[in-house]
């Protein structure tokens, strides 16, 4: 599904992160890890948002070669996402329909699960945090994507929408869609579907 090789990344020429060879299947992964030990920064790295040496390839499909192609499978929803303020939200989710290539039926649908329809109209401005949670969630699980990262994605959710959230993983996981979820709250899913552990540790990923 997903593979690093001789991945680094480096910042004020310091090492953050260090994977020479890994590789991960069709699964839901929990990304663990302390306050500042790399897991926003991976997930950046694997969403194509900074630059890294190495090479991260999803489905044989290498970011750097095929950035278009990559995109198309692989979605990214921030811990706190930040859009420009002067944009509505269905201009944002007009704009990844297009890149992403979703349905009219599917954005309906998430946007009528985590109720942006609501507010979708009004300018990003005047949305509360979780408004704009809700926002990149949608945005997040727009298209095709066959792997779905989610970055502390409980924050700011009320109850009613982290169970829809909870609900959506498992949907999604059970249609052969992988994650790579980095949370310190807990996710409950169903008794057969069960996270696997990663751990970032000394600058490395590893298989817990």
């Amino acid at each position: 599904m997903i593979k690093f090789e001789n991945f680094t990344k480096y910042f004020n020429k310091r090492l953050i992160l260090s994977i020479p060879d890994f590789e991960l299947n069709t699964d839901i992964y929990w990304l663990m890890g302390e306050n500042g030990a790399g897991k926003t920064t991976l997930m950046k790295s694997i969403a194509g948002l900074i630059p890294f040496n190495g090479a991260i390839t999803v489905m044989g499909i290498d970011i750097k070669k095929q950035r278009i192609p990559y995109r198309l499978i692989v979605n990214y929803a921030e811990a706190e996402p930040q859009y420009p303020t002067f944009l509505t939200g269905n201009d944002l989710i007009n704009l990844y329909a297009e890149t992403k290539n979703a349905s009219k039926e599917q954005i309906n649908n998430l946007v009528e699960l985590f109720g942006v329809s609501a507010f979708a109209d009004n300018k990003i401005g005047t949305y509360s945090s979780g408004m704009v949670k809700k926002l990149s969630l949608v945005l997040g699980f727009m298209g095709s994507a066959k792997f779905i990262l989610l970055d502390e994605p409980l924050i700011t959710l009320d109850k009613h929408s982290v169970g829809i959230l909870q609900n959506l993983i498992e949907t999604y996981f059970l249609s052969g869609v992988s994650f790579l979820i980095s949370s310190h709250q807990d996710i409950i899913f169903r008794e057969h579907i069960a996270a696997k552990q990663l751990l970032i540790k000394d600058n490395s990923l590893i298989k817990s």
